[in-house]
This record gives structure tokens, C-alpha cells and sequence, in this order.
């Protein structure tokens, strides 16, 4: 996965396609695995993923409303649709992914 500026997440998150946004803190354990989980979902899966380290992304916090770490916001056309925050498989977060992709037509 690529490490995301602000204004990338905003470019995709707006391009109509459905965009996955991947918050960590690189001290957090379970961000380590949660940073695992995506590597695998990446793999089976070719959604567009990027990352970011909470500690760089200023007010994003505040105006996502992200209440913990690891964080996983799920977007398409330019709303986000679902946050996770408890990852607790890959199949239950591609579950999640295809929930939305399936429902929400741009």
C-alpha cells in the first residue's frame, strides 16, 4: 500500500471509484496487525488502498471523526460510506468493502 497525503485520499475519495483510506500510528500493535490484514486483502483484491499515519494528517482526525486507531474509511464518490475500526478478519473486512461497493452507484 502507498502512504497517502491528504489531498491524494481527497482525489480519490472523490473520483467516483471506491477508495479504502487505512489509518495507523506505526507504535500501535494493532495497527501492526491490521497493517497485515490489508497487505492481504491488497493482494486478493485490486481496490484502490492508500495509508496514513494519523500523526501526519493534522484536523483529519477531528473532521472524520476518528475515534481510534487502526481506522479503515470506506469511500465512494466522494462520501464515506462506512468506517471500521475493530478489524477482525479479512473476510469480514472484504465483506465490509463489497457490502459498499455493491450497494452505492455513482
Amino acid at each position: 500500500m502507498n502512504e497517502w497525503t491528504l489531498e491524494q485520499w481527497n482525489s480519490h475519495k472523490n473520483s467516483g471509484q471506491l477508495t479504502i483510506f487505512y489509518i495507523y500510528t506505526p507504535m500501535c500493535g494493532t495497527c501492526q496487525v491490521a497493517s497485515k490484514m490489508m497487505q492481504v486483502i491488497k493482494e486478493i483484491k485490486p481496490f484502490l488502498i492508500g495509508q496514513a499515519n494519523i500523526n501526519y494528517l493534522g484536523d483529519f482526525a477531528m473532521d472524520y471523526q476518528i475515534e481510534s486507531v487502526p481506522s479503515l474509511l470506506i469511500a465512494k464518490g466522494g462520501t464515506v460510506y462506512k468506517k471500521i475500526y475493530a478489524f477482525q478478519s479479512v473476510p469480514f473486512i472484504l465483506d465490509a468493502i463489497k457490502s459498499i461497493d455493491d450497494q452505492v452507484v455513482v
